[in-house]
């Protein structure tokens, strides 16, 4: 199996600082998007030492070729799963400490979207409303589901996604890493095949930018065009926010 992946993040045309942060470790076969929130300079902190926490974490596990609990006891998951959901937990442990140390981190807050390619399946674990999508085929697919405020209503078919993409509400999520101490942590996996292609990105880009029009670019461009496009069109339609997009590219 050949891996490749390109990412960027770009601050917008709005905001002072880009609080989102991302990583692209093609050794570990790990890539991460987090979009930090909070505080005067909390969400940059937040979402940069998440990153960086979470792959030192799953280093640590994997050279102890540790599992935080036996397989069989784990719902099926897989052992890279349970790494990634350790190392999330561990994270907004330290996150959470941290702000209650620092009142200048008070309230800070990040999401976190994580996958882990292993020989077989893309392992996922989501906290937020940072998205991941598998195009296959020419197909757009969102894997993870938003963590948020917004989400919810549509869930409760209070309103509709179209409702809900201009909603002056949609900001507001209901899970992040390092705001409370308990988290929740959406785990899931993805078998993947040649010509895969998976995209993480901050809300940044989906609010700026439809998911037919993703499809189109990532149909018609290689990695890098990908990414610049994508990142160039939410600029063009504001850039109200941070901008962040990674894809990661299955290859025979």
């Amino acid at each position: 199996m050949e891996v490749k992946a390109f990412g960027a993040t770009d601050v917008g045309k709005v905001r002072a600082a880009n609080e989102d942060s991302f990583l692209l470790d093609e050794e570990l076969k790990l890539y991460i998007v987090a979009d930090g929130m909070g505080g005067h300079q909390g969400g940059g902190y937040a979402s940069s030492r998440a990153v960086a926490q979470i792959k030192a974490e799953i280093l640590r596990q994997e050279g102890k070729q540790e599992s935080t609990q036996p397989l069989s006891a784990a719902s099926g998951r897989t052992p890279a799963q349970i790494r990634l959901k350790s190392a999330l937990l561990l994270t907004n442990e330290m996150l959470f400490k941290k702000a209650m140390e620092d009142s200048t981190l008070r309230g800070m807050g990040t999401t976190v979207t994580a996958i882990q390619l292993d020989h077989v399946v893309a392992n996922i674990a989501h906290v937020g409303d940072s998205r991941l999508y598998l195009m296959r085929n020419g197909d757009l697919l969102q894997i993870s589901r938003d963590h948020s405020w917004v989400q919810e209503q549509v869930d409760a078919g209070v309103l509709s996604e179209e409702e809900a993409r201009v909603h002056p509400l949609k900001n507001i999520i209901t899970r992040s890493l390092g705001h409370d101490r308990e988290l929740i942590v959406d785990l899931d996996r993805r078998e993947y095949q040649p010509g895969d292609r998976f995209m993480l990105c901050s809300d940044g880009l989906t609010n700026m930018v439809d998911d037919e029009t993703i499809k189109q670019v990532m149909r018609g461009k290689d990695l890098e065009a990908s990414v610049k496009e994508l990142i160039r069109l939410a600029l063009e339609a504001g850039g109200q926010d941070n901008i962040t997009t990674l894809i990661v590219e299955i290859r025979e």
